[in-house]
C-alpha cells in the first residue's frame, strides 16, 4: 500500500489560499527534484531563497527552500521542504511539476508519519500521540498528546521490556546451568523478585480506569427529560451560540444536537435529545429511542424539568443530575440558585435551579461539570494509557507475568516462556514485532502531509 522506493510530496500547512503554504516531499528521488526545480542544492538544514521552476523552464514562484538530508530527518530520508505563497494556483503548479518527476508521487494520509516510524525515528505510541496532538482541542488533551510524543508511555515501555529480558535471561541461564548444584536458585530467585515489581507497576497503570483514554477521546454529557422544559435553551446557553431551534411546541427536536465544549481544559460533548414522551409520530418516536439510548450511553445525565413538567429519570445506571429549569417564572422561587453538585460529584445525587433562558444559576452548573470533568479524568499528568490497544496490550503483559509466577513450581521452562510472551506483548506496544495488522488502521487515521 505504501510503496518505500516511491518518493512522496504534500501539503503540509492548512488548506489553501494562504499566506505561506509548506509542501514536503522525502524519499530517494527527493535531491533531484530540487536539482530540477531550484537549480541547486542549499545547504543541510539552512534556508534558501530561489525561483522554482518547472521541468520546461517556466516560473512557479519565488520561494524558500529547506534542505535535510537522511537519515537527519524527520522521516529518516531526504527530505526538502518548499515554502511558497499559498494561492490554489501556485500550489496547483508546484504539484504539477513534482508529479512529472519519475517514481514521486502524492502522499497518502498518515504516509510520513508512517515512514518516520518504520526508519525508527518514532515507535507507534509516539507515532500515535502525534495524531492526538494534531487532533487535540483542549489544552489538557495537547499537553498530555505531547508528554507521549517525548516518550511517556514509549520509554516505560521500553524500560519493562529490557527488565522482562533480563529476568528472562537469568530464567534460562539457570535452565542451562541446572547440574551445577545452587547456581539455578541463585539466579531465578532475583528473576522472579524483579518479575513480582514488574507486575505490580503494570497493575498500578491498568488500575487507572481508563481515565486518560477518557481525556483523549472526551466524556459525554447528555441532555434529557420531558418535551418544552428547557433543554434546547440550555445547550444553547452552554455552547454560547445557536445551535438548537428553540419552539414552545412540544417535540421539536427530533434528532440528536451535539456540541464539543472546553471546560477547564477538559473536552466535553453536549447532547440535547428529543423531548421523552408517549409519542404517536413515527419519526418523534424514532427521536425519543434515541433520546434514551444516548442517554444511557453517556458519563452524565442532565435530567431537566420545570414547574409544570415534573418527571422521574429513567434508571440507565448512569449518573444523573437533576436541572430544574424556569426559576424565574415559578412563583416564590429564588432568582437564582443551586444545591449540591458543586463538587462535581459522580453520584448522581446533584440538583441545580436555573434559568436557562436568562443565565440564572449557569455558571454553578459549568462550574459542577468541570469538576465532574476532573473527577472522571483526573490529572492528565499521572496519565500513561491513552487509547485501548495499550490497554489491551499491557492487560496480556500482565496476564503472563502472572502466570509466570503461578507455574514456578512447574519448571522454569514454562516461567521462561510467560517471560518471552510477556516481552513480546510490549514489542507488540511499541510497533517493533508483529504488527502489520494494525499498522493501516493507525496511520489511515492521519492528515495528508503528516
Amino acid at each position: 500500500m505504501y510503496p518505500r522506493e516511491q518518493t512522496i510530496f504534500a501539503l503540509s500547512s492548512g488548506r489553501p489560499p494562504s499566506a505561506i503554504a509548506l509542501v514536503r516531499m522525502s524519499g530517494a528521488q527527493a535531491a533531484s527534484v530540487v536539482l530540477s526545480l531550484a537549480g541547486k542544492l542549499p545547504p543541510a538544514r539552512m534556508v534558501r531563497r530561489v525561483l522554482l521552476r518547472d521541468t520546461d523552464g517556466h516560473p512557479i514562484d519565488d520561494a524558500l527552500i529547506l534542505w535535510f538530508p537522511a537519515p537527519a530527518s524527520a522521516t529518516g530520508e531526504d527530505v526538502a521542504e518548499f515554502h511558497v505563497h499559498g494561492g490554489r494556483a501556485v500550489l496547483a503548479a508546484l504539484f504539477g511539476a513534482l508529479s512529472s518527476f519519475p517514481d514521486v508521487r502524492a502522499a497518502e494520509p498518515g504516509e510520513f508519519t508512517r515512514r518516520a516510524f518504520e526508519n525508527g525515528k518514532l515507535d507507534l505510541t509516539e507515532a500515535e500521540a502525534l495524531d492526538d496532538l494534531i487532533n487535540a482541542d483542549t489544552d489538557r488533551q495537547r499537553r498530555l498528546a505531547l508528554r507521549q510524543l517525548k516518550g511517556l508511555l514509549g520509554d516505560k515501555a521500553r524500560d519493562w521490556r529490557s527488565r522482562i529480558i533480563a529476568a528472562s535471561a537469568l530464567i534460562e541461564a539457570g535452565i542451562d546451568f541446572s547440574d551445577e548444584g545452587d547456581v539455578p536458585a541463585e539466579l531465578i530467585a532475583p528473576a522472579l523478585a524483579q518479575v513480582k515489581t514488574l507486575l505490580h507497576e503494570i497493575e498500578e497503570v491498568l488500575a487507572a480506569q481508563g481515565r486518560s483514554e477518557r481525556l483523549r477521546d472526551g466524556l459525554v454529557v447528555a441532555i434529557a427529560g420531558p418535551p418544552n422544559v428547557g433543554k434546547s435553551t440550555l445547550i444553547n446557553q452552554l455552547a454560547r451560540r445557536e445551535v438548537a431551534i428553540v419552539s414552545p411546541h412540544a417535540g421539536t427536536t427530533r434528532d440528536i444536537i451535539e456540541v464539543q465544549l472546553d471546560l477547564d481544559g477538559y473536552p466535553v460533548t453536549i447532547i440535547d435529545t428529543a423531548g421523552i414522551r408517549e409519542a404517536s409520530d413515527p419519526v418523534e418516536q424514532e427521536g425519543v429511542r434515541r433520546a434514551r439510548a444516548r442517554a444511557a450511553e453517556a458519563d452524565l445525565v442532565l435530567w431537566m424539568s420545570d414547574p409544570l413538567h415534573e418527571a422521574r429519570p429513567p434508571d440507565h445506571g448512569t449518573p444523573v443530575w437533576r436541572v430544574r429549569n424556569k426559576i424565574d417564572l415559578a412563583p416564590g422561587s429564588p432568582q437564582s440558585a443551586s444545591t449540591g453538585g458543586g463538587s462535581g460529584n459522580s453520584r448522581g445525587d446533584a440538583e441545580f435551579e436555573i434559568s436557562a433562558s436568562r443565565g440564572d444559576g449557569m455558571t454553578e452548573l459549568v462550574t459542577a461539570l468541570a469538576g465532574f470533568a476532573e473527577h472522571c479524568v483526573g490529572s492528565e499528568e499521572v496519565a500513561l494509557i491513552t487509547r485501548e490497544r495499550h490497554r489491551q496490550l499491557l492487560g496480556v503483559v500482565a496476564g503472563a507475568l502472572r502466570r509466570s509466577l503461578a507455574v514456578k513450581e512447574q519448571g522454569e521452562e514454562l516461567v521462561a516462556e510467560e517471560l518471552r510472551g510477556a516481552a513480546y506483548s510490549l514489542g507488540r506496544l511499541l510497533g517493533r514485532v508483529d504488527v502489520e495488522d494494525v499498522l493501516d488502521v493507525i496511520f489511515r487515521e492521519f492528515c495528508v502531509g503528516k
